[in-house]
């Protein structure tokens, strides 16, 4: 049962990024509507990990749900995805900082540490050697549980609100082959600022620990802002293919 479940997940994960992909690189242009049993047979899955996928990039903002079911691509612009960026590091660096200035128990401290360990053995020995399926995964679930770390129903709301925009969520990736070495070695600094940012909280270093989760988003904003790699694709929101967030 648990390798079914790993199988389902992999295959959920990969569908994800493989739509992901198309949608980003203008293949699957703005207003197209995606179906299940379709996208299946493309794919070469079944209908469950499509699914999976869809309800995914639907949170990420890139899908938005249809009228009578199933998902429709969202149209967006760089500017807008960038303020969305902007806008999730404004939200989360408050979150650090109250979490900092309030104190949080240490049974959710030792939660997020957990996540931390988890994290690091995503890393092999060499350069840019990631388990990215993996680390995606762990990654959202490091920012999911330090936006509940202040205790803040209104912040855990608004953070979980804006991570559903296009390219806010902190683990929106587009690795493309040739890049994939790079990918994991934007990664490695982003992991080693998560380190920080959880070391201020704990040592109640209210303005370090904001600062810290704010620059930790303007990496994403430069991830993105290199994906559009011409002015073409600036003015026509059409990326090329590249690492989107790291």
């Amino acid at each position: 049962m648990n390798k079914q479940n790993t199988s389902g997940r992999t295959h959920g994960l990969r569908a994800q990024i493989e739509l992901r992909k198309r949608i980003l690189n203008g293949e699957i242009a703005g207003g197209t509507r995606l179906y299940e049993v379709a996208l299946a047979d493309e794919l070469n899955v079944s209908r469950t990990p499509v699914r999976e996928a869809l309800s995914r990039l639907a949170e990420e903002g890139l899908l938005e749900r249809a009228r009578g079911g199933g998902f429709v691509v969202r149209s967006f612009a760089v500017a807008d995805v960038l303020d969305m960026i902007e806008l999730r590091g404004v939200l989360e660096g408050t979150a650090a900082r109250l979490a900092a200035e309030r104190g949080v128990e240490a049974a959710k401290l030792a939660a997020i540490r957990e996540i931390l360990v988890k994290l690091d053995c995503c890393f092999g020995s060499a350069p840019g050697d990631v388990d990215l399926d993996r680390y995606a995964v762990l990654n959202a679930a490091f920012h999911e549980a330090m936006s509940k770390l202040a205790g803040s129903a209104v912040l855990e709301r608004e953070i979980a609100r804006v991570v559903r925009l296009p390219f806010a969520s902190p683990s929106a990736f587009l690795p493309h082959r040739a890049r994939i070495e790079a990918l994991g070695q934007t990664l490695a600094p982003a992991h080693a600022q998560h380190h920080a940012i959880v070391a201020a909280i704990a040592a109640r270093e209210g303005s370090r620990a904001e600062a810290l989760a704010r620059e930790h988003t303007r990496a994403a904003r430069v991830n993105v802002t290199q994906l559009f790699t011409s002015d073409n694709e600036a003015e026509t929101g059409v990326p090329g293919q590249g690492m989107v967030i790291g």
